[in-house]
């Protein structure tokens, strides 16, 4: 299979698992958002959040280094699993130590065992599933993301509607799904075969940290990043409307989903196909396309973002989440530029230039802080996601630059600035709702569709050719 075929092949099989696992998380947030008022969903959000904060710092980022290595030929799975999973196993254990220090912050008091646990399992999980990512399980890997994502609701039902529990109902359901996904995968697919002390090496784990080191503060400032508007927002306008930016940053995942399904195989032919002699052709026809569908799909969900938006929160009865959706496309771009970042990290990840991610994304954390004192004062809500988007397009501009350092492929620059002023001039139409608003949101979808259809279709018929 040519390396086109195996890229659509996989990114298909990870399209068809995640599709189930996609409609129940939409589903899981009209539960949340009619059950859980907009300040204890605030508090769910940071709670989340500080434990995407701290599983890097634990875990050392060994998921990564997982990923990078397993699928490395030169490396022995078996050597880098054990390795993985004992550096990440005494991580974990200093963090037990320090759990204490927990309570000293606000939100989590109260939530500090259940917030524990909560990363531990996630971490185990996070390793079993790479593994089997990386030993080719594409279908296996798929079908647990439909099965973690199917119990996760289940008991979401149980807890949150049935015993009204809330934060601490949300923080147990996630708990219960990953350790069952974790224990299901280690039993299916013979990943304690894969788990010997024998196998540890020392000089792998030292390639393994100078790896993944660089990728903790690069995940620690995409997660200020995201993370940050929501704090600006609990203290200079109060919890409430930190909660309703939640909600409006939901809609956007839509756009985060499909490009995530399309990651997890990219990240793989792009670490196998690191040394090919037509690398640099392979990364210009397949970005070429992926920013041409992003586009499309970005300037869809814009266009409909009404339409999208009761799916979400129209189920609630809180009053707050009614104009939701007015925060929602400028967001809806900034995660297509987080999209296309992500496109450019792989090639740091391939080429082991870590670091570079680690720069890269300090910009956008900067700016992002920087432009949330200023922008939330004076405009609320919508500062916070013009904040969030001027960040990410800050990253963008270093990156589209700096990455293609190490693997040079041409890239159409007009086309962005084209496709992006499009979609900003639909978010302007959303936000103001001028006469005939809904006539030019189609007029807008139409121009990116048009404009962006025959690099699709281009690459369609050399994938069906091949």
């Amino acid at each position: 299979m040519n390396k086109y075929k195996k890229l659509a092949f996989n990114t298909a099989v990870f399209a068809i698992g995640s599709f189930g696992s996609k409609i129940l998380s939409l589903l899981l947030t009209r539960l949340y958002s009619g059950n859980i008022n907009p300040s204890d969903s605030n508090v769910k959000d940071l709670l989340e959040m500080t434990a995407n904060f701290l599983i890097p710092i634990f875990t050392l980022s060994m998921a990564e280094a997982l990923v990078r290595y397993g699928l490395d030929k030169n490396y022995n799975k078996r050597e880098v699993f054990t390795t993985a999973s004992c550096i990440c196993g005494l991580g974990l254990g200093a963090l037990i130590l320090l759990s204490p220090l927990f309570n000293l912050i606000e939100f989590v008091d109260g939530y500090a065992i259940l917030l524990l646990i909560y990363i531990c399992t996630s971490a185990l999980r996070s390793l079993c599933s790479q593994l089997t990512r990386t030993r080719g399980l594409v279908k296996l890997f798929s079908f647990d993301g439909i099965l973690t994502t199917l119990l996760l609701f289940i008991f979401n039902i149980i807890f949150i509607s049935a015993l009204n529990m809330g934060v601490r109902g949300f923080m147990l359901s996630v708990i219960l799904s990953d350790f069952c996904s974790a224990l299901f995968l280690f039993s299916i697919s013979g990943i304690k075969n894969y788990l010997n002390l024998n196998y540890f090496r020392k000089d792998l784990a030292l390639v393994m940290l100078r790896f993944a080191l660089p990728l903790i503060p690069t995940a620690l400032m995409w997660i200020i990043t995201g993370f940050s508007d929501r704090l600006f927002l609990r203290h200079m306008k109060g919890s409430a409307d930190a909660g309703i930016y939640g909600y409006a940053a939901k809609i956007p995942n839509l756009l985060s989903m499909a490009s995530t399904v399309f990651s997890l195989s990219w990240n793989m032919s792009a670490i196998t196909e690191n040394d090919s002699k037509d690398r640099s052709v392979f990364y210009e026809k397949v970005y070429s396309s992926y920013q041409s569908l992003m586009y499309v799909a970005a300037a869809f969900i814009i266009a409909a973002v009404q339409i999208i938006t009761p799916f979400f929160v129209t189920a609630s009865k809180f009053e707050e989440y009614k104009n939701v959706y007015i925060y929602t496309p400028f967001l809806v771009i900034g995660v297509l530029l987080m999209c296309f970042n992500q496109f450019l990290s792989s090639i740091y990840t391939a080429t082991r230039h870590t670091a570079n991610s680690s720069w890269t994304s300090l910009i956008a954390c900067v700016t992002n802080i920087f432009l949330n004192i200023i922008l939330i004062k004076k405009f609320g809500i919508q500062g916070a996601s013009v904040a969030t988007l001027l960040s990410y397009l800050a990253c963008y501009v270093v990156r589209i630059f700096d990455a293609r350092r190490y693997v040079p492929f041409k890239v159409n620059h007009l086309a962005f600035i084209g496709n992006f002023f499009v979609l900003t001039a639909m978010s302007a139409v959303i936000i103001k709702n001028p006469p005939y608003s809904p006539a030019f949101l189609v007029l807008g979808f139409l121009i990116v569709l048009t404009a962006n259809i025959q690099p699709i279709l281009m690459t369609a018929k050399k994938i069906i050719k091949r």
